[in-house]
């Protein structure tokens, strides 16, 4: 599936990079008027430079048909009225004898080309209606995040597999609070409504713990707990399957600007990067958010050392677990790496365009699932709210 990126510090916006673009005739659909054009011009010339047993006039019937699969009813109404006059006309000019059912048969075409386009219309606009209500579901599990936000410089990107609806169980989020900045990356088991809602939940949770609460363990509860009433209440509304989620939350604390806490629910352990190389932060021993009860306790708070120009990176197994067309994993570490002691690096913004751009490119931007990306330092500016 083609895929569409979504940058966390503003609009939604295409993706760059190789294989990164949407279809042709989305990208292109201001302009699809001008293939009805060139078939017109196409048949004409054959039929001009075509003997006169040749009768290709009649192949004119395709251009409104055409239309009609690619442009809107105008157009269509258009391509039919310009067929209709160029039949008689052209057939009088080169005095072929087309006979009287072929001009019929052009007529057809017209007048099929016409309701074909109405629906046509009517199915484009209530893709865009889905599409419209993706988008505003999206803006408000994964929010834009202003610059500077909570005295850290983060950036984030969010890859749909699926560029109709935008929006999966992945999620992200940086919050300001008085105790210093707090993120969260995860990702929820499943697809469709059922993992967006528990995503939902999940960061609306965060972003009220996150704040209020002085004790990043008490956020860790507060997001376990989250996740059984969720399960809870889907299990009311009929859904059977319970849902989980991997996560990895971040505090930076206000009184400790190079030291870091960390509580790792299961998730792939964040990557630092900074002048002195790549390195993988401590798994930890937590189990995913709504699995704690088979361990019987929370996953520890983890404070860890992170250098002012250190930046972390994490992600979801969208990067991890893309492949090539062999089959072969893409080696995040590997490609953090070579970007490592690269002017700019360790900027959240350039990091996590060019792991988007690598990830494109290595899987022909063709993701088999939703990926999100956090990327997040040290910074200035600190707001609270």
């Amino acid at each position: 599936m083609r895929v569409r990126a979504t940058n966390a510090n503003g609009p939604s916006q295409p993706p760059s990079g190789p294989g990164a673009q949407l279809p042709v005739l989305i990208r292109y659909g201001h302009r699809s008027w001008l293939i009805p054009a060139l078939l017109l011009v196409a048949v004409v010339v054959v039929d001009a430079l075509t003997p006169d047993f040749f009768e290709s006039l009649s192949w004119l019937t395709l251009v409104p048909v055409v239309a009609a699969g690619l442009c809107g009813p105008a157009v269509t109404v258009a391509f039919a009225g310009l067929v209709i006059v160029a039949y008689p006309v052209l057939d009088r000019l080169w005095d072929k004898s087309h006979g009287i059912e072929d001009f019929l048969l052009v007529i057809a075409g017209c007048v099929l080309a016409l309701p074909l386009s109405v629906f046509r219309a009517r199915a484009a606009a209530y893709v865009r209606h889905l599409q419209g209500a993706a988008e505003t579901t999206r803006q408000v599990v994964l929010r834009p995040v202003p610059p500077g936000w909570g005295g850290v410089d983060s950036a984030a990107r969010y890859l749909a597999a699926d560029v109709e609806a935008r929006v999966g169980g992945d999620f992200y989020d940086v919050v300001a609070s008085p105790y210093g900045a707090r993120v969260i990356l995860g990702d929820v088991q499943g697809k469709g409504l059922p993992a967006v809602s528990t995503a939902a939940a999940l960061v609306g949770c965060f972003r009220e713990a996150a704040f209020r609460e002085a004790d990043l363990a008490t956020v860790a509860s507060r997001l376990e707990e989250r996740v059984h009433r969720q399960n809870l209440l889907s299990s009311r509304l009929g859904e059977d399957e319970e849902r989980f989620a991997t996560a990895v939350v971040v505090g930076f604390p206000d009184d400790a600007s190079e030291r870091i806490q960390l509580v790792n629910f299961g998730h792939d352990c964040p990557y630092v990067l900074g002048p002195d190389g790549v390195r993988q932060l401590p798994p930890g021993n937590g189990a995913p958010l709504g699995l704690a009860p088979l361990t019987g306790r929370l996953p520890e708070v983890q404070r860890l050392r992170l250098g002012a120009d250190e930046t972390v990176l994490i992600v979801t197994d969208g990067v991890t677990e893309a492949r090539d067309g062999q089959g072969a994993f893409f080696d995040l570490r590997a490609h953090l790496e070579s970007l490592a002691g690269l002017p700019g690096a360790g900027e959240p913004e350039r990091l996590v365009g060019a792991v988007v751009v690598a990830v494109l490119r290595y899987t022909g931007g063709r993701l088999t699932d939703d990926t999100a990306l956090l990327a997040v330092r040290n910074g200035s500016g600190a707001a609270a709210g």
